[in-house]
């Protein structure tokens, strides 16, 4: 099971947005029957059938094992990753362009980086996979707390002057054997956590939960 997929079918996506196969896509992160997700998801054993066979006919479920258990065989099935991820190729009429209208202090612009991002890496994968060969990537995830506004707007400067004298440095326009790369930095604020919700009594709904789990 992979760590992450990335669906580029818009059947697929389709099948993955009902909230039941969600749910069945989370649930099979370890192998499951039919049997053992209806008592998990208070469904019955039929229905999880139904929605298990669409998750298989679009390659989200696969079959890990089959038991026989009296004259029933049951099927063991697992979910061929542990998150999946929509790209940009599901939508295709519609996929953002970051070629539209490049603006570097544009949130949307930097959305449609980030959807070109995962489409593109989305498409290396599926053919690494195939070909059976590594895929060479990097990546950087950090935090930065600026003091003020000008801090920010220093650092975007020096770091844009950066990479642009690193570009110039390794970039090698003529190079018979040489491989374009995508490279992508993007900076923005961090969203903050959603406050805890409050029940009518006042306290935090998970106060409450620990109030009733101790009763």
């Amino acid at each position: 099971m992979h760590d992450i997929e990335v669906i580029n079918d818009p059947a697929a996506a389709e099948v993955t947005l009902d909230p039941i196969r969600a749910e069945l896509l989370a649930a099979l992160a370890e192998p499951g029957s039919a049997t053992t997700l209806a008592a998990q998801i208070g469904l019955t054993r039929q229905k999880v059938n139904y929605h298990l066979r669409a998750l298989e006919t679009h390659g989200l479920v696969e079959l890990v094992e089959e038991r026989k258990k009296g004259n029933v065989v049951e099927r063991v099935l697992q979910a061929t990753a542990a998150s999946y991820v929509i790209s940009p190729t599901a939508l295709s009429a519609v996929a953002p362009d970051p070629g539209r209208a490049p603006d570097q202090l544009s949130a949307r612009w930097l959305l449609a980086l980030a959807a070109r991002l995962v489409r593109e890496v989305g498409d290396l994968i599926t053919g690494a996979a195939a070909a059976k060969k590594p895929l060479a990537t990097f990546a950087i995830d950090s935090e930065i707390r600026f003091a003020t506004a000008a801090d920010r707007a220093a650092f975007a400067q020096e770091l844009g002057d950066s990479v642009k004298t690193l570009v110039a440095k390794y970039h090698s326009e003529t190079a018979p054997a040489g491989r374009d790369h995508r490279f992508v930095v993007g900076l923005h604020p961090k969203p903050k956590a959603a406050p805890p919700l409050v029940s009518p009594s006042g306290a935090p709904d998970h106060q409450k939960d620990s109030r009733a789990r101790r009763a």
